[in-house]
């Protein structure tokens, strides 16, 4: 098989997205690790990874994600705002929007304190949008040059707005950890997992990643994501959603 320039181009700089018909509709809490003491003001990072099939089958993916977080005393503040989409045929079969604000307080030892705020639009979740806002209390029990541990808990609210019904609000009970380990100079091993329990329902959300740096702002990410509902809406076909995805990241 032969690629176009464009396509050759596509492939090398932006390695593949590769999600299936239906992707995880939400991504774990994310939560930034502490600042160091040397830290800049400012960082952030770009992910990006598309692809285009054509021939017997026409298909398009296009995942994109981007972080900032500063510090200003014993406060870092965080933005987040991912975009994911994918048709087959020229029919969507995919389409997410999700925005996030996050702030983290420092204390004494490695304690911190929390809140977030999330807004997320999935088309094939069964919901027009979900708003969410949690706050709680951080411990960080392993923190060390090759590893690091982190757990959170605290409650929350959640704002559910489903087409053509009244929206639904619920107490939210929300726990947490992410897991992080130094594999090699260039290659780390990641994993994020939160819980989120209303009476309505409770949804699980994981993201198990691998990182190979390819020089001091390029690296290359796989990851395998997860989101699981206990009791969708009733016209969703499926409790569980997964993607697995290669993209491209640039952290400045």
């Amino acid at each position: 098989m032969e690629f176009s320039r464009r396509q050759a181009a596509t492939l090398a700089l932006c390695i593949a997205s590769i999600a299936p018909t239906h992707y995880a509709a939400a991504t774990p809490f994310y939560s930034p690790e502490a600042p160091e003491k040397d830290a800049p003001p400012f960082e952030g990072e770009a992910e990006l990874g598309y692809t285009q099939l054509s021939g017997n089958s026409n298909s398009e993916t296009l995942l994109g994600k981007g972080e900032l977080s500063w510090i200003t005393g014993l406060w870092m503040h965080s933005l987040r705002g991912e975009i994911r989409h994918a048709s087959e045929d020229d029919e969507t079969s995919a389409e997410r929007y999700l925005g996030s604000m996050r702030e983290r307080r420092e204390l004494d030892g490695p304690n911190y304190l929390f809140g977030f705020g999330r807004w997320e639009k999935d088309r094939f979740s069964g919901y027009d949008h979900q708003l969410t806002a949690i706050t709680g209390y951080g411990r960080q029990l392993i923190d060390s040059p090759t590893a690091n541990l982190t757990l959170e808990a605290g409650p929350g609210y959640r704002a559910d707005a489903i087409e053509g019904e009244e929206d639904e609000q619920w107490a939210v009970a929300y726990g947490a950890l992410e897991a992080g380990y130094q594999l090699s100079e260039s290659a780390s091993l990641e994993q994020e997992l939160s819980v989120e329990g209303t009476e309505a329902n409770t949804t699980t959300r994981s993201l198990s990643a691998l990182d190979t740096r390819i020089n001091a702002h390029m690296s290359l990410r796989l990851s395998h994501e997860i989101k699981h509902n206990s009791a969708p809406p009733e016209d969703v076909d499926s409790e569980t959603d997964r993607t697995t995805s290669a993209s491209l990241r640039y952290s400045f």
